[in-house]
């Protein structure tokens, strides 16, 4: 019965043709499982979400807000877990909470306030994507043993989907910098300066600095660190690209 849904919850999602498509197939399969509410989605901002984020959230629009508001990303207890564990968690598990700081705690009462008061993580680690996690609400009623599994496989593979929709659509679009311009980004990204990325890539310190002024040009930017968020959130680097 099992292997029965996955496959056709896997057909749904290979018909899909945009991430609203999957997103509305994955909120709905998880709805029939007793969920109340869920995010599959990247630990960004859900607000601000760079190019490239998984965003399949239908969490309640005022805590979105404040989550995103108070910059909660940086410190959330959910994000902070399924980035260093595989294996999937409830929130009130005393082990999970033992180990969080009382701001994170803070967050989860916080939360809990606003309606997410107990709900059940799944770590999500893809190849060359962002960290990312689904995360599943637990309704007043509870939810039967085996839904977790279940959610489970429809998390891993909705998440899998649109990654993939969103790298078609990256590929597709034109790209603003120059091989030679990510280049410079790159080595900027990893400390250089204008004489020894002038070195590295056999052109003159002179030419290195017009390069950079272009690109913050092109960008409307004022300063290297601008230009470098604005070249990771477009994806014309990586975050791979400049990680030692």
């Amino acid at each position: 019965m099992q292997a029965r849904l996955n496959w056709s919850f896997a057909e749904m999602c290979e018909r899909a043709q945009s991430v609203d498509e999957v997103q509305e197939i994955f909120m709905r399969e998880v709805r029939r499982l007793g969920f109340s509410y869920a995010a599959c989605a990247s630990h960004v901002d859900p607000l601000n979400p760079p190019e490239g984020a998984v965003m399949m959230l239908d969490y309640p629009r005022p805590w979105v807000e404040h989550f995103s508001n108070e910059g909660l990303a940086a410190r959330d207890p959910i994000f902070f877990t399924a980035r260093i564990q595989a294996l999937p968690f409830r929130w009130s598990d005393k082990k999970f909470r033992r180990r969080l700081a009382p701001d994170q705690i803070a967050i989860l009462n916080a939360a809990a306030e606003a309606g997410l008061r107990d709900g059940f993580t799944i770590p999500i680690h893809a190849p060359n994507a962002l960290p990312a996690s689904c995360s599943l609400v637990i309704g007043p009623d509870d939810i039967d043993p085996l839904s977790p599994g279940q959610a489970h496989w429809y998390a891993v593979y909705a998440h899998e989907t649109v990654r993939r929709l969103l790298l078609k659509l990256a590929v597709t679009r034109p790209r603003l910098l120059t091989k030679r311009e990510r280049q410079c980004i790159e080595l900027i990204a990893r400390g250089k300066g204008d004489f020894e990325i002038g070195v590295i890539l056999g052109i003159s310190q002179h030419t290195v600095h017009n390069t950079v002024r272009r690109i913050m040009r092109k960008y409307g930017v004022v300063s290297r660190i601008q230009m470098f968020a604005r070249a990771l959130r477009d994806r014309e680097i990586l975050i791979e690209d400049v990680a030692d």
